[in-house]
């Protein structure tokens, strides 16, 4: 029994050492650790340069002006120091270069190039549209009676939105005479209505969009045969002082307009193109 008890108590001992080890060698751990953070704090105190920063006076903050941005000129502001230039067949054809020097070779690119011979004289900003049509289209009571083919006009106008659409075949009304005139845009008339109006009978005038246009050609509701004169609506700007270039939507869309027949038409001497 002794024994046993002696055994038993030794190793009560032995468990007690080394608990008292374990918590001995914990103490020294956390020392330890705590002294190198304490030296490193000392280090990085020592190490940083605290600069002492000016206190700026209302003084100086009242004579400091304050950084403006630059604003970008807008079509308003250039319009507002200078006056609006008429459109030329030079503005055209630079337009065309442009829009497809990136997407055209060099050899391709020549061959946009119209002739002068392929303009119609341009509108100098004194003329309405009856007016400046009289002009470049003194004959126009022969040609309207001759013509006599469906799905195509004689006179294409091509405009920026609806609206002006409308305010131009009402200018139309001292020109066209006889002739009938087609509305030829996107709003509130679907493609298919466009295509059995030019179906039903002989249309001499179309006044539209470039887009609903260029549409019309694609599904062959608008033929280019019987086509004489284009007129772009290349002057007139809207609210915002933008013209229908300046629009870069109806801009690509007069882009494709042309490269449907219309720059070929040119080529071969069938179609003429004014600014209008």
């Amino acid at each position: 029994m002794r024994l046993r008890q002696m055994r038993r108590q030794n190793k009560r001992n032995d468990r007690q050492k080394k608990q008292t080890r374990s918590q001995n060698q914990r103490r020294e751990r956390s020392i330890t650790e705590k002294t190198v953070k304490a030296k490193k704090k000392k280090k990085s105190e020592q190490t940083e340069c605290i600069i002492p920063q000016k206190k700026e006076t209302e003084d100086e903050k009242s004579t400091k002006a304050p950084k403006k941005r630059k604003k970008k000129k807008t079509i308003t502001d250039v319009l507002a120091t200078s006056e609006p230039k008429p459109g030329c067949p030079a503005d055209l054809q630079n337009l065309i270069t442009q829009h497809f020097s990136d997407k055209r070779s060099v050899i391709e690119q020549e061959e946009l190039k119209l002739q002068d011979s392929c303009f119609l004289s341009s509108n100098d900003l004194t003329h309405s549209l009856s007016s400046y049509l009289k002009q470049v289209c003194p004959k126009w009571a022969k040609i309207q009676k001759q013509h006599t083919q469906k799905t195509s006009v004689v006179l294409l106008i091509v405009c920026s939105s609806a609206l002006r659409t409308i305010e131009l075949i009402k200018q139309l009304t001292t020109f066209k005479g006889e002739a009938k005139a087609v509305k030829l845009f996107a709003k509130h008339i679907k493609i298919e209505e466009q295509v059995k109006l030019l179906q039903k009978g002989v249309t001499h005038i179309g006044v539209g969009t470039p887009g609903r246009i260029s549409a019309l050609i694609e599904k062959e509701g608008l033929n280019l045969q019987a086509l004489r004169y284009l007129v772009l609506d290349w002057n007139w700007r809207d609210q915002k002082l933008r013209r229908m270039v300046d629009i870069p939507e109806i801009k690509q869309d007069l882009m494709k307009l042309l490269e449907n027949g219309i720059l070929s038409g040119c080529k071969d001497d069938k179609v003429k193109i004014g600014l209008f």
